[in-house]
């Protein structure tokens, strides 16, 4: 199928047999990247009498648990509920799911002692003020963040400055492919996220954070359509799925 749109004044063709799939799937297991000393995702048949979800096992059909923590072992979007008191949800506050969207890519730098993050200084004048989502991949973008072991080995993350500015450009997504966009010790502050959402400020309450994505190294730097999908789960985060297409002008 060929969809056309118009954006910044031209006019674009997206073939949507040729997406970029960027989700790390979360599977049973520990062939998954892994955060926060989070728990790998575990899935195992449901057992209710002398059934067993399992055709392997003999029975006629797979019905499998899952026992998964969105925020610690795959790709996952996240709403303003996760640093509020308030109960709000992902599937409450992504209401479209079709974006324009930046992929950006940066090399960390020191922010303070052993920890290293994105910075301001070296996004500001890439950043095109016109998308409405901007993914920033950090370098080197090697393959093994795909089952990267990040707990306790103080991941990259980004300047509070360069979330601040982001929203300040009314940017309402920001996709990272760092476990946090925050620094995994940093004493409750969440500072990139509060830069980010702004808690108070209505305006908002629609905007997500998506972390650990991954886009291989030939997919280029430059404008996209994004696809930002999620499951409708009444939870502050889900596992996600975005997916790039490319724009061709026409």
């Amino acid at each position: 199928m060929q969809l056309n749109i118009e954006w910044n004044g031209k006019s674009y063709k997206i073939d949507t047999n040729n997406p970029i799939d960027l989700s790390i799937p979360l599977r049973s297991g520990d062939s998954n990247p892994n955060a926060f000393q989070i728990p790998h995702p575990v899935f195992e048949p449901i057992r209710v009498g002398d059934f067993v979800g399992s055709v392997a096992a003999g029975s006629s059909a797979n019905c499998e648990n899952l026992l998964i923590n969105a925020h610690g072992n795959g790709t996952h979007t996240e709403c303003i509920g996760h640093i509020t008191k308030e109960r709000i949800t992902i599937n409450q506050s992504l209401k479209e799911f079709f974006f324009i969207a930046q992929l950006l890519s940066l090399s960390p730098k020191k922010l303070y002692d052993n920890q290293f993050g994105l910075l301001l200084e070296d996004a500001e004048n890439q950043i095109n003020p016109k998308v409405q989502a901007i993914l920033l991949r950090s370098l080197p973008n090697e393959d093994d963040k795909k089952l990267m072991n990040y707990s306790g080995n103080v991941p990259v993350c980004i300047e509070p400055a360069l979330a601040g500015y982001v929203a300040g450009l009314g940017i309402n997504h920001l996709l990272v492919d760092l476990p946090s966009v925050d620094p995994e010790h940093d004493n409750g502050k969440m500072e990139a996220h509060k830069a980010f959402w702004r808690p108070g400020d209505l305006t908002r309450l629609n905007c997500t954070i998506t972390e650990m994505f991954y886009a291989p190294n030939e997919i280029k730097d430059g404008i996209y359509l994004l696809n930002l999908q999620i499951a409708a789960l009444e939870t502050d985060a889900s596992p996600s799925k975005p997916i790039l297409y490319q724009l061709i002008e026409s």
